[in-house]
């Protein structure tokens, strides 16, 4: 997301509330756009369903299916997702940008073998289901899996314009075979979804290459020995795997969840009100991508450009302090939107729940997610700040952390029984946040030395 901020900025420029409501209306949509199109088209997918199809329960599986194929297609895609684009990154630096289609080829190949032999390797679990469903799961977790390597590389591209339009075409088009597939059911549902993300994928690849154009017709050099980050390929597994960690303990657990298809179950007293809760973020990141991606990546581009042009110690240290004074504005920024949020959702938290036809005895646990979703926001935050100082390994440190304490503490809430259900979440998010913090701290206060004694001497 580097720089996406800097295009957003001319519209923070139009005089009173017109251009603060244009600039963080567009970051909501640059940074949230995508996922809350899912979000919304899955739901509408699942109204036309029960409308048009006979068989709910065939809704409900759909809708559980296709939850685990979105969770799986991004945990297998994460590692790929950085590498990508770590290597897009350095060409357009290079200004080699004829580079970036061919690999992006590539690596999509790769992604394409590694999902299918994923769902060759699951597919005995799901012997018991008709072979035309068998096909369309394997095909969309392929699709899915591809979805997301084009939508990182349009993103660091800052062509959030096509993203938007890849999304919405696909769940347009899944909207419209709804009505004609709903009569078959789940399987019609799933072939609907399918098509509408086939579509995304096209529209994705049509942009890029319009674009970049494509020198050649496939290239390695992002895969090559020496272009292979480890800690980038870490962090995308540990951060995509943290994110679900506490969605699948409960779903793997047979005393908080069902079977509905094959491997994939269903937790009725965890899924509805955390999915719910993952809604309120989208304040939060709007303020992340004004605040961080525009006005500390301005200052932060000012600090290190000093260092490369031999600027006066007192220089850069003023700027160092301005990248500072940036950085506080935005967790300050973030904080108290997503507070603001949460007082929000706890005054309007029954009448939420009841539009979504959601029990009130999940109240509680919709109250404590969106806690652990401020949180979040806030570690989403000082990680991307650790990338713009380039601490790779130390974000790879901190996700697998989060991977593991939101694993253990969920599975202690768990034992504890119902009435903690979710703090597993919030303290994972805590913890890692903590620690976050108290490395930023020591980073940002030992820079300047760092970046001088880490850099290559020549003889």
């Amino acid at each position: 997301m580097a720089g996406v901020g800097f295009s957003l900025r001319p519209l923070g420029e139009r005089p009173g509330y017109t251009g603060l409501v244009g600039l963080y209306g567009a970051a909501a949509l640059v940074s949230s756009g995508p996922w809350l199109l899912s979000v919304v088209g899955l739901l509408l997918i699942g109204v036309l369903g029960r409308r048009f199809s006979a068989d709910p329960q065939g809704v409900e599986r759909f809708q559980v299916c296709v939850t685990w194929l979105l969770a799986t297609s991004l945990v297998l895609s994460g590692p790929l997702q950085l590498q990508l684009t770590r290597y897009i990154a350095d060409q357009v630096y290079l200004r080699r940008s004829e580079r970036i289609t061919p690999n992006l080829f590539g690596v999509l190949l790769v992604m394409s073998v590694l999902a299918l032999a994923s769902a060759a390797l699951a597919a005995h679990w799901f012997g018991d289901e008709p072979l035309g469903y068998q096909v369309l799961l394997a095909l969309g977790f392929v699709i899915l899996s591809n979805v997301w390597i084009v939508t990182c590389v349009l993103t660091g591209l800052r062509r959030h314009g096509p993203v938007l339009w890849s999304f919405g075409s696909g769940y347009f088009v899944m909207l419209a075979l709804c009505p004609i597939l709903g009569r078959y059911a789940e399987v019609g549902l799933l072939g609907a979804f399918v098509a509408g993300q086939a579509c995304v994928l096209l529209a994705g690849l049509r942009a890029v290459t319009k674009e970049l154009g494509c020198s050649e017709p496939i290239a390695w050099g992002c895969l090559h020995k020496q272009a292979i980050r480890v800690d980038l390929l870490a962090v995308g597994l540990f951060y995509n795997l943290g994110i679900w960690a506490d969605k699948l303990v409960f779903w793997l657990n047979p005393a908080t969840s069902r079977h509905v298809a094959g491997l994939f179950r269903a937790s009725d007293v965890y899924d509805l009100p955390v999915f719910l809760a993952y809604l309120t973020i989208v304040p939060g990141m709007a303020v992340f991508l004004v605040r961080i991606e525009t006005d500390f990546a301005e200052r932060n581009s000012a600090f290190y450009a000093a260092i490369r042009d031999g600027a006066p110690l007192s220089r850069i240290t003023s700027l160092l302090d301005a990248m500072v004074d940036a950085l506080r504005t935005a967790l300050a920024d973030i904080g108290r939107t997503q507070l603001l949020t949460l007082l929000l959702c706890v005054w309007a938290g029954p009448s939420l729940l009841a539009a979504f036809d959601i029990s009130e005895l999940h109240l509680p646990l919709f109250y404590v997610d969106v806690v652990g979703v401020l949180l979040q926001v806030l570690l989403l935050t000082l990680i991307s700040v650790f990338f713009y100082l380039d601490r790779c390994r130390l974000v790879a440190k901190l996700t697998l952390l989060f991977l593991l304490t939101n694993a253990l503490a969920t599975w202690g809430s768990y034992r504890l029984g119902p009435r903690y259900y979710g703090w597993g979440f919030v303290v994972a998010a805590a913890v890692t946040l903590s620690v976050a913090l108290t490395a930023l701290n020591r980073t940002l206060r030992f820079l300047v030395r760092d970046t001088f004694m880490l850099q290559r001497v020549s003889a």
